[in-house]
């Protein structure tokens, strides 16, 4: 069994700590929680939580967790704390936080209550404290208690953190004179005649880089190369997908099932005897909202008349009409919910007899001339529209809304009312607007995936397992890679906390075999989307700086172009005017104007040039017939200064763009101050232990 609730398996391992910040510890379930609270940040914006984004997920909670350890360490050294009086100035003073603001803010008026919203998180307050007394209090208790054990502490959090940034930002300070300074520096301009010898005049092949040289420029920048732990393997697949024969036999079982389908008459039954892969919808949809392969081969259709078997991606697909109604394309209407059921949780708000009274009661009201708005906000326990008059927008389908009140808004006529019952209570609805009547059909999907067979999965999966058989180490994998000819595939650089390796897809088993596993260790088969894989170790990078051999694509360019510059300067030696260092090197004298010395970009030399540039300001080279080398970014280059002058701006106003240097300070601070705490900590990450 698991050790904790939750998605880790911890049988076996009896540490319970998934990393530490300077030593210290982040508890498996601390980090849990942060989880479980982003993942359902992630569902309620409407994401899919997969594999690929639980990975994520988790990944986006290790940032959060570790930055709240380093913060909180921060808080604590600059004595960082939100006081009693300043939480309930942010709960109920005029700083409140904006859903309660929301909240207990009349719509008509735009003002804030905040004696009723003290008295009622006071009553909040209390009941946290004293816990239900009966079944009534039990929904209002756990109000309070998200309110009191989530809500407010990240109230807290957030504000700690609005100060340490405002601390930070508030440091930024840029004189006058530097504005002075870099305002006298942008006005200049210069113009210089070169001569540039590009690098590609030495072939790549003249230059050899040793890993020595490589290593030496590594240790002499060893920020620049650091790493995190991570390994390679090399890999051969063996497809279990479905084969024609399986493609056939599916396509055979619908082709024997249309008979009866077109007989049916009871689709949900049919379809929970047969076996569907697309359940039936008991709906209309819009012409111009179908979208499926054979959509003009149904429109067609008679009703009851069926069509197929079809392919529709990875599917066979009998369709059948059941009926053509003439329905409007999008809906807007607006509704008062008075709530029986939760249902995710099954929590009971309003019983049934109470919640039909008080529909009731707002249907009269509304009929006596009740202000819409109002009722909604006081009664409607719908949070998304109550503060909206209800209104819940246009809709282009049913899809997202219960079936009992799309059928409503989309059967009934714009003014029409009416009390609808569903899953989540009473609505008393009244539907406001209808747009673009086309035609729209309820049809009947019979669907079968396209699955492989048993003995397609197991040809697959017996040919992987006689193949890792054959292959236990690297030298025997590469022979059957050969004999076999199969092909060998490369996944570089998994991370220990990798979930979807690249090529592959998901699969988080592979990846903990691989931080198991020794170099030229082979894996068994394992199961991967519809193939099976056989893993071969190839590489070990352990945390810290990079070796040459993995650092070497970064640095060989960099050091190939320094000796380029070495071998173009040794040949043309120290030439005494541009127009010897021309004949030296076989390149033109050329001309550039206008140069600013704000920009590294030089008019046609096809890119960046800030050596260049900073020698063209130079003083020392005003006068002078030609410049020592200069080895730029694309050759090495030999210039003489024409001329320098300067450009004058006399609207330039100091004090604004002194303002807008230090707000720029500012956001460059806030947004790195996370990074800089990170660089100089100690954060190990033992999550893949866990997960």
């Amino acid at each position: 069994m698991d050790a904790f609730v939750g998605r880790s398996r911890l049988f076996g391992n009896k540490s319970t700590v998934v990393g530490t910040v300077d030593g210290q510890k982040i508890e498996y379930n601390d980090f849990e929680k942060a989880v479980t609270s982003l993942e359902e940040r992630y569902k309620a914006q409407g994401f899919q939580v997969n594999d690929a984004v639980l990975q994520n997920v988790r990944d986006r909670a290790w940032l959060e967790v570790t930055e709240e350890t380093l913060l909180n360490r921060e808080y604590e050294s600059l004595g960082l704390v939100v006081s009693d009086k300043e939480l309930n100035d942010m709960l109920v003073g005029n700083d409140a936080i904006p859903d309660v603001k929301q909240a207990f803010t009349d719509p008509k008026t735009g003002i804030f209550d905040y004696q009723t919203a003290a008295a009622q998180i006071n009553q909040l307050r209390n009941l946290y404290k004293t816990g239900p007394k009966n079944n009534q209090d039990a929904r209002r208790y756990e109000m309070a208690r998200e309110f009191f054990e989530q809500r407010v502490p990240e109230v807290v959090k957030l504000r700690l953190k609005d100060k340490y940034q405002a601390l930070l930002a508030n440091s930024a300070y840029v004189p006058k004179w530097m504005v002075e300074k870099t305002n006298a520096d942008n006005s200049q301009l210069a113009a210089i005649s070169y001569v540039n010898t590009p690098y590609f005049t030495v072939a790549d092949s003249a230059v050899k880089i040793s890993d020595a040289e490589i290593q030496d420029y590594i240790d002499k920048h060893p920020d620049q190369y650091k790493q995190g732990e991570t390994r390679s393997i090399a890999y051969v697949t063996f497809n279990a997908g479905p084969s024609a024969a399986d493609s056939s036999n599916i396509k055979q079982q619908l082709t024997d099932l249309t008979k009866d389908f077109a007989k049916a008459d009871d689709m949900p039954v049919f379809f929970g005897r047969v076996g569907s892969d697309q359940p039936f919808f008991d709906g209309y949809i819009g012409k111009s909202q179908i979208q499926v392969p054979a959509k003009d081969s149904i429109f067609a259709l008679k009703k009851g008349e069926t069509f197929g078997p079809y392919l529709d991606g990875g599917n066979w697909t009998v369709a059948k009409l059941i009926d053509v109604k003439t329905l409007p394309d999008s809906v807007r209407s607006r509704h008062i919910l008075i709530a029986t059921t939760n249902p995710r949780t099954g929590e009971v708000i309003n019983e049934d007899s109470v919640a039909k009274k008080k529909i009731d009661s707002v249907k009269a009201l509304l009929e006596n001339g009740g202000n819409w708005d109002s009722i909604a906000l006081k009664m409607s326990d719908d949070p998304g529209s109550k503060t909206k008059g209800g209104d819940i927008g246009y809709q282009t389908g049913a899809a997202g809304l219960a079936k009992e009140f799309a059928d409503f808004i989309f059967d009934g006529k714009t003014g029409e009312k009416k009390i609808v019952k569903t899953v989540f209570g009473y609505h008393y609805i009244e539907i406001t607007d209808q747009k673009k009547f086309e035609p729209a059909y309820k049809v009947a999907y019979l669907t079968k995936k396209i699955d492989p067979s048993q003995e397609t999965d197991q040809a697959a999966s017996g040919l992987a397992s006689q193949f890792a058989g054959e292959s236990r180490d690297g030298k025997a994998f590469d022979e059957s890679v050969q004999k076999e000819h199969l092909q060998k595939l490369y996944a570089p650089d998994i991370t220990p906390t990798e979930s979807t390796i690249p090529g592959l897809g998901s699969k988080r088993e592979l990846v903990k075999w691989v931080y198991d596993a020794e170099v030229g260790n082979v894996s068994e088969p394992f199961s991967v989307g519809d193939k099976y894989v056989v893993a071969l170790l190839t590489e070990i990078d352990k945390e810290g700086t990079m070796s040459p051999a993995r650092a070497r694509n970064q640095i060989e360019p960099i050091l190939r172009t320094k000796k380029k510059a070495e071998q173009i300067v040794k040949k043309l030696g120290s030439p005494a005017s541009l127009d010897a260092a021309s004949t030296a090197s076989g390149q033109p004298v050329e001309h550039a104007d206008s140069i600013l010395f704000a920009s590294p970009y030089i008019p046609r030399m096809g890119g960046q040039e800030p050596k260049v540039v900073g020698a063209s300001f130079d003083k020392q080279l005003a006068g002078k017939p030609i410049s020592p080398a200069i080895a730029g970014n694309g050759g090495v280059f030999f210039i003489k200064v024409e001329n320098v002058s300067a450009t004058s701006n006399p609207n330039a106003d100091i004090q604004q763009q002194k303002m807008m240097m230090e707000q720029q300070l500012r956001q460059m601070i806030q947004s790195r101050y996370s990074d800089a705490l990170r660089k100089v900590a100690t954060i190990k990450d033992y999550r893949a232990k866990f997960f």
